[in-house]
């Protein structure tokens, strides 16, 4: 059991993971709705801390903004293959889609023959969902490693909450964490990530680095995170906190 983190306090620089933390998982992506309740607990910490708030989501950018509109903030989607940095610059990797184009066509034909999977195409990666068909989990794990081998060099296969996702390589949710700690209004603040999956490690990994708070919602899995708490509705509470100056 880790203890729980520290009430906010000022000045942080404040990264939040999306389902899982800010948001119940859903059966499918498309599912999730964004309350009032956290559109104003975002917004207030946007407020408090200047600007330095910004999402690291395994969400692509364009879905993000459409849950959270008219809202717009930093983000980091597709864990940290795409960024908005605070002036709203967009960062992506070049090339990668059009070597996915082969896989989504024989990706189509396998999930039609296997009612429950599904994918969510984030344009620079796919990610193949199976909680509502575990036992079809593994086949396509193996159907996704060969379809890796022949993408070639720059691809990995990432494992996350009853899915499998197939993305380029070289960039992940500490990679984004420590670009925006380069840049204003998040540089010289005090690193803080929540997040839930085994995708945000990396990002409290490198929060940990810098002498950071790092947060892990949910179950008692190994974890580099330093504090925890114990679901969305416990991360809720705690961002409501007025901050420490």
């Amino acid at each position: 059991m880790k203890p729980k983190p520290p009430p906010p306090g000022c000045p942080w620089a404040l990264f939040l993971d999306f389902d899982g933390t800010l948001v119940e998982l859903a059966a499918h992506p498309d599912h999730v709705e964004v309350n009032e309740r956290l559109r104003e607990v975002l917004a207030r910490l946007r407020r408090l801390q200047a600007g330095a708030l910004a999402l690291v989501s395994g969400r692509s950018i364009a879905s993000l903004d459409g849950l959270l509109a008219p809202m717009t903030l930093p983000l980091a989607g597709v864990h940290g293959l795409e960024r908005r940095d605070a002036r709203g610059h967009i960062h992506r990797p070049a090339g990668a889609v059009d070597r996915l184009a082969a896989l989504r066509r024989t990706l189509d034909g396998f999930i039609a023959e296997r009612p429950g999977l599904f994918y969510e195409d984030k344009h620079l990666a796919l990610a193949v969902h199976y909680r509502a068909a575990p036992q079809h989990a593994g086949e396509l794990e193996r159907f996704l490693r060969r379809a890796l081998h022949e993408l070639g060099n720059g691809f990995q296969l990432q494992t996350g909450k009853a899915v499998f996702e197939v993305r380029p390589a070289g960039a992940d949710k500490g990679s984004a964490v420590r670009a925006f700690m380069a840049e204003p209004p998040f540089a010289g603040r005090l690193p803080v990530f929540a997040g839930d999956d085994r995708t945000d490690e990396d990002a409290f990994a490198a929060v940990n680095a810098l002498g950071g708070i790092s947060v892990r919602v949910g179950d008692g899995r190994p974890t580099a995170a330093r504090y925890e708490l114990a679901d969305v509705e416990e991360t809720l509470a705690w961002l409501s906190q007025t901050p420490k100056h």
